[in-house]
């Protein structure tokens, strides 16, 4: 008898319970995915306009138009489409001048595009712990290790210990939650270390009125198929600062000077814009985005409702400071033991449900990086289940 087979065999009724209630809501015996995106015949029509138009690369009116229409939606100046998320992340770093081995504050309890942008950039990624309320990197941590470990040298945020430069700070809004963003942005700036928000699951999520990726110098959303809306993949790097986004554009298009019919090029660039056949397909879902957000807040307030009672178990909910997303909703269980006992189970039942990501400082690849205490991360690595939460389709 297989482990799985042991595990589904000796689970408790609460397991059944959740399991059930899951099929209830998306109405099914198939199976039924963590996150599937929903796509139909706005989208089709969007796609056969772009192709009829001839412009399916990275220049043309869709572009244009998806960029303008997402930058309104977010309350940001300045917006520009990427190829994916993760070199949005590069392009930020690169476009606020990060340099080979510089330091970027980040959290390790992320998925690992974020630690491996920085990578990209030639810099080292320094994990700061993550509180346990918003899964988002610490404010009392992050002020703890800028107090007591760093100091200023001609303008620059220099840790004492390896003499590095810390350069930028870079939070993620775990599960579209958003973490203490202004605290954040406002202590990093008064020790000279610029801000780029890892927003990639965050679109519709809002401290009061404004939005995530808007705090910060720059803002980074993921339009990958398993996002709240998706172009495919792609993504979308957003400033309130005009020079950062003259310097983003410049980077993402080869560094190519502005000329009637010249190539020339004025540094070393990155091919890094969204094809206009993306962005059409990201027009189409823009426009279903609120009713996206809405039923999502819906799904998780049903959770709540459904599984608050049950014993060992909480669910995963944002402060009340904020209005999330609700991206993906999770479940908090009492051990690693139980949290794994669950996964076999409801795997073993055709309902996807995942953990969170392994902690970067815990992978042989960034082991080796600075770090403070992991307590909260480890803590919740071992113990939060996400639950399926897409939408019904909408066509």
């Amino acid at each position: 008898m297989s482990d799985a087979i042991h595990i589904a065999t000796n689970i408790p009724e609460s397991y059944r319970l959740i399991v059930d209630a899951i099929r209830t809501h998306y109405r099914t015996n198939d199976f039924i995915p963590l996150h599937a995106p929903s796509v139909g015949e706005a989208e089709k029509q969007k796609l056969n306009e772009c192709i009829d138009s001839t412009f399916v690369s990275t220049v043309g009116q869709f572009v244009t138009d998806f960029e303008q229409q997402f930058r309104q939606f977010v309350g940001s100046n300045h917006a520009l489409s990427v190829v994916n998320g993760t070199m949005g992340l590069f392009l930020a770093l690169k476009t606020l001048g990060v340099e080979k081995n510089d330091l970027v504050l980040t959290q390790s309890l992320t998925f690992v595009a974020t630690a491996n942008a920085i990578k990209m950039a030639h810099a080292e990624p320094f994990f700061i712990d993550v509180d346990k309320e918003t899964y988002s990197l610490s404010l009392d941590v992050l002020k703890q290790f800028l107090e007591n470990q760093t100091t200023q040298q001609q303008g620059r945020c220099v840790h004492k210990q390896s003499g590095k430069t810390i350069a930028v700070c870079m939070p993620m809004h775990t599960l579209g939650f958003v973490g203490d963003i202004e605290q954040i942005v406002s202590l990093c700036h008064s020790h000279n270390i610029k801000v780029v928000e890892d927003a990639a699951e965050s679109l519709g999520s809002y401290i009061g009125r404004q939005h995530s990726g808007t705090f910060a110098d720059i803002g980074v959303f993921s339009f990958n198929g398993n996002k709240i809306m998706t172009t495919g993949g792609g993504g979308m790097l957003v400033t309130q600062h005009q020079d950062y986004a003259h310097r983003a554009r410049h980077l993402s298009t080869t560094a190519k000077k502005t000329h009637p019919w010249l190539f020339e090029h004025d540094e070393i660039g990155f091919n890094l814009r969204m094809p206009n056949i993306n962005a059409a397909l990201g027009l189409a879902q823009l426009q279903k985005l609120p009713a996206f957000i809405e039923e999502k807040r819906a799904l998780a307030q049903w959770y709540q409702t459904r599984f608050s009672d049950i014993d060992g178990i909480n669910v995963v909910s944002p402060k009340q400071s904020q209005t999330a997303n609700q991206w993906l909703n999770g479940l908090v269980f009492e051990s690693l033991e139980a949290r794994d006992q669950f996964l076999a189970y409801s795997n073993q039942q055709q309902v996807q449900t995942r953990p969170l990501w392994t902690p970067m400082h815990q992978l042989d690849i960034y082991q080796h990086c600075i770090r403070t205490q992991m307590d909260n991360t480890e803590w919740l690595a071992q113990r939060v289940v996400n639950i399926p939460s897409g939408v019904r389709h909408h066509g």
